[in-house]
């Protein structure tokens, strides 16, 4: 599987468009806070990438490949096929009021993605699956943003509205019969809507060297924050990093 991804990004970076596109590469620092009852903040190293050429796009650790669209000078559009992580889930060792509970795992997710722009605003629609068939969730999302620059600082603030399907809500937060304990009730809950706002900042060291910072905040829907297992209704996210921009 690995090899076969490796082959068709090759071949899309091949057969792209013959001008030279800008590729940014770098490393940062993932935050997570859990909603989780005692469950720690999750924090990972990442790869940070961003690439489009008009047939592939790398967005940080989101991939795509379009299939229709075309790009303007002011308006852009484009559908894709898309793929990215998703970073939730928990184990149970270590924490009092998950003890009994299966693992809930990371996975990764892939599907649609329409993707449109005019001038410095730009919208998106994704509607991705569970690859990995741990959960068979669909998870339809709508995000608007904009573009702002102030001297050497670049902002790109946006809002997004989720609709998590019940069997994502239920495999991240819900508690199964056999989990079931006098202080933890069967918890089987359903479909809920998601709120999210977020931005990238980013701050020009040198013409080539930057750092960017992410900050995103998801509220869950009421569905899952009345879970017995879960104490906060926020999941708070950043990233810290240092990138650097070339022409390929």
């Amino acid at each position: 599987m690995k090899y076969l991804l490796i082959a068709t990004l090759l071949f899309f970076t091949l057969n792209a468009e013959e001008e030279k596109q800008d590729v940014t590469m770098g490393l940062g620092l993932y935050v997570q806070t859990q909603p989780y009852i005692d469950v720690s903040t999750m924090i990972l190293p990442t790869p940070v990438i961003f690439f489009d050429n008009s047939l592939l796009y790398i967005r940080w650790t989101r991939y795509g490949v379009y299939f229709l669209g075309n790009k303007g000078k002011d308006i852009s559009w484009g559908f894709s096929l898309t793929a990215q992580p998703r970073t939730y889930g928990y184990a149970a060792e270590g924490s009092k009021t998950l003890t009994g509970m299966d693992k809930r795992e990371s996975s990764i997710e892939g599907g649609l993605a329409f993707s449109a722009s005019y001038k410095t605003t730009y919208m998106e629609i994704t509607a991705l699956t569970d690859v990995l068939s741990r959960n068979d969730s669909l998870v339809v999302e709508a995000t608007l943003g904009d573009e702002y620059k102030v001297n050497k600082f670049s902002f790109y603030p946006s809002v997004g509205i989720s609709y998590l399907s019940k069997s994502f809500v239920n495999y991240y937060y819900g508690v199964k019969n056999s989990e079931e304990t006098p202080t933890r009730l069967a918890y089987n809950p359903t479909a809920g809507i998601q709120l999210t706002a977020q931005s990238y900042i980013n701050y020009e060291i040198t013409d080539s060297l930057d750092t960017l910072v992410n900050i995103n905040a998801r509220m869950l829907p009421k569905s899952a924050y009345d879970s017995p297992i879960v104490n906060e209704q926020f999941i708070y996210s950043g990233l810290v990093s240092l990138i650097y921009t070339f022409q390929y």
